[in-house]
């Protein structure tokens, strides 16, 4: 009879987990690039309500906001990796990539891969992401010149001679690359993400970007919104079989109570 409290405590969890998740996608609807957070339920493999205890115990270590591609407890998470809508902002350093794949960004920890496009210069002239994390290129960091680079449709990366020529120069080309398992990442903060895989680069001709433009998070509200009704009802129903279980047993108990 125990397999009814497992049952309802993890069911319970579960739809904690997933409120964790929605509201991050909610907070993050309007924040350019990002990717919403998906969490699905894996089959129950514990009977006992020991079992159970230690499985929410391992639910509630990984549902936090750095996102989780792998199983926690009885609980998926993955990336929901398909691109959103593309909003003009007329600025030179705004980039928006217009099909599947990745910037590479180079952070203190390592590598990292972003499509926030949302790009300045910092004081030495290197592209950078907000947080001063530099954008890499097919041959390291990109240095420029002046602030308003032209970047063509497969990413080259083109600067006006001095004296204002007509003529641009290309002196980089964006690094653009993809990943087998696009479901498969951890969050790292400030937009980016990190994966165990290791990158594919895409050929020059198979990138296909648009400078002035940003790509918009692909989270429907709307979406959201139902998600989140259908856990919090979950949840209730949940609790109310658990306080069911909870007076039938003590019911139970007072009558064995009453014979003795």
């Amino acid at each position: 009879m125990t397999d009814v409290l497992a049952i309802s405590l993890q069911s319970m969890q579960q739809d904690m987990a997933r409120l964790e998740r929605i509201s991050m996608n909610m907070a993050n609807a309007t924040t350019p690039g990002y990717k919403r957070e998906v969490a699905s339920s894996l089959p129950m493999n514990t009977g006992t309500f020991s079992d159970a205890m230690r499985s929410v115990g391992a639910v509630a270590a990984r549902a936090d906001v750095s996102g989780t591609p792998a199983a926690a407890g009885t609980l998926l998470v993955q990336t929901d990796a398909r691109p959103g809508t593309l909003k003009s902002t007329g600025q030179s350093l705004d980039v928006a990539l217009t099909m599947p794949g990745f910037f590479e960004i180079s952070t203190e920890a390592g590598l990292a891969y972003t499509r926030q496009g949302s790009w300045q210069l910092d004081a030495r002239g290197r592209l950078v992401t907000a947080q001063g994390n530099p954008v890499m290129g097919q041959g390291g960091e990109i240095v420029l010149t002046r602030p308003n680079p032209v970047i063509d449709a497969a990413g080259q990366v083109f600067e006006s001679k001095p004296g204002g020529g007509a003529e641009a120069t290309p002196v980089a080309q964006l690094k653009v690359v993809q990943f087998d398992n696009a479901k498969d990442f951890r969050r790292v903060g400030d937009g980016l993400l990190n994966t165990d895989q290791a990158p594919t680069q895409l050929a020059d001709g198979d990138v296909q970007l648009r400078q002035g433009f940003l790509e918009n998070s692909n989270v429907s509200s709307m979406q959201e919104m139902v998600q989140l009704i259908q856990s919090m009802r979950h949840f209730e129903s949940m609790q109310r079989v658990a306080l069911g279980y909870d007076e039938m047993i003590g019911g139970a108990v007072r009558k064995l109570g009453e014979l003795s």
